[in-house]
């Protein structure tokens, strides 16, 4: 899985696999933009059903600056993730340098109504090597 997914991260045994591609057809660096999508699975390894209900980034561009996000659910979607299951979608990232980081977290709550955060990997934006 590491190969597919190289970076992870354990929250309650939840686990948030990131894969992350560069995309140069929607990049325009002489334009100032980068553009990177990033694949998420999030595995449920315990044994209750949880539901993400919003996440939280820090997206860190280049130069230092840091632009915070804040939603409901991912892609539209509030999954729920039976104990043993995974949920998996992909979403995009441009920013004005070619470099750049992000991390952050999803807000859950279980079937008892407890909620919690679960921890997303940071990882790395990195263009083509100028």
């Amino acid at each position: 899985m590491a190969v597919l997914f190289p970076q992870e991260a354990v929250t309650r045994d939840i686990t948030v696999r990131v894969a992350v591609s560069y995309l140069a057809e929607q990049s325009a660096p002489a334009s100032g933009r980068w553009f990177w999508s990033y694949h998420i699975r999030v595995e449920n390894g315990s044994g209750r059903s949880v539901q993400l209900l919003s996440r939280h980034w820090l997206i860190t561009d280049g130069r230092g600056a840091v632009h915070e996000v804040r939603g409901e659910g991912v892609v539209g979607e509030m999954p729920l993730i039976a104990p043993g299951a995974s949920f998996d979608y992909v979403s995009g990232c441009p920013l004005s340098t070619p470099t750049g980081s992000m991390k952050g977290s999803y807000r859950m709550v279980d079937e008892d109504g407890e909620a919690f955060d679960v921890t997303i990997p940071s990882f790395s934006l990195l263009g083509p090597a100028t």
